[in-house]
């Protein structure tokens, strides 16, 4: 397949440290490709430099097949972009939104009032077009954010963090969308907090953290990788009491103390039911998933 972006030892510092570490990947064309990390990772230096807004300090960066650099505006005409902030002018309509955003890329208003109908059918907002953004809900602003990036028909569309703060149904419109322009040949690369959401949507991860490549692969590739099939977690009923993990021993797993809770991945959760029934603890169990392996790579630690 095409090869749309390829990185070969990316790297950018601030103040003489290293926020982006001599990273190596590509994104080929079609895929949707995440980049995971805790706060502080680098993702957001990364599509920074990809979109052109930061210089890089070495390494090499290649767009369409062709070197980029900050004052390339061919190939950034090319990159549809959604930012974490909703960074519309919430004193014009939807439509003026648009119509100011599309002039950006040198598009006359013709051009983008014949695609109006459009993008504004695509956000689901086809009867907000004279609404004032102000009024809009979180959703809708995010909807019409997702639209505006679609103005100048790109070939690539960069998300940072599109539904943070989303209740769940504005999320899985927002994914619907997604998948729509996946399905429409564009390129998707974008960063998320919500596990759930790259497993969803995303052909491909890169997971990041203090500026180094932890891993890539499909997110069943990193599950099958990284953690066990299964998790039980165990909790005491009543008063505060972690479960004792001697009462595991001898079992086939990893254990993994959680504040009261003790997470218990294994293949054997026959073994380990037995030994606890009639117990007065709760146990939930479930398949391992993205989460587990992001907080086994990244680890629990708070980061601000």
């Amino acid at each position: 397949m095409q090869t749309l972006l390829d990185a070969e030892g990316l790297t950018k510092r601030y103040q003489g440290r290293k926020a982006v570490c001599s990273i190596d990947f590509q994104v080929v064309a079609g895929e949707c490709f995440g980049i995971l990390g805790p706060n502080g990772a680098g993702k957001t230096t990364t599509l920074r430099m990809v979109m052109g807004m930061t210089p890089i300090d070495g390494g090499a960066l290649s767009l369409f097949g062709e070197k980029m650099f900050p004052e390339h505006p061919t190939l950034r005409q090319r990159i549809g972009v959604v930012s974490q902030e909703d960074n519309l002018d919430i004193d014009l309509t939807v439509a003026e939104n648009l119509l100011v955003y599309g002039r950006y890329f040198g598009l006359s208003d013709r051009v983008i009032t014949d695609k109006m109908e459009e993008m504004l059918a695509f956000a689901q907002l086809e009867d907000r077009g004279d609404t004032k953004v102000r009024t809009l809900s979180g959703g809708m602003k995010r909807r019409l954010v997702i639209a505006r990036s679609l103005v100048a028909s790109p070939d690539m569309i960069i998300l940072d963090e599109p539904t943070t703060g989303l209740d769940p149904q504005a999320r899985h419109l927002i994914w619907q969308r997604l998948r729509k322009l996946k399905e429409s040949g564009v390129t998707l690369v974008l960063t998320t907090h919500y596990m759930e959401e790259a497993a969803q949507l995303c052909d491909r991860l890169m997971v990041l953290d203090k500026g180094r490549i932890l891993d890539q692969g499909s997110p069943r590739e990193l599950i099958e990788r990284h953690v066990e099939p299964d998790v039980v977690e165990i909790r005491r009923v009543g008063s505060y009491q972690r479960p004792d993990r001697k009462r595991l021993d001898g079992l086939t797993g990893r254990i993994e103390p959680v504040a009261d809770t003790l997470l218990f991945y294994t293949d054997d959760t026959e073994s380990l039911f037995k030994r606890y029934q009639g117990r007065k603890h709760t146990l939930l169990h479930r398949p391992t998933n993205l989460e587990d392996v992001f907080l086994k790579l990244t680890g629990r630690e708070l980061r601000d």
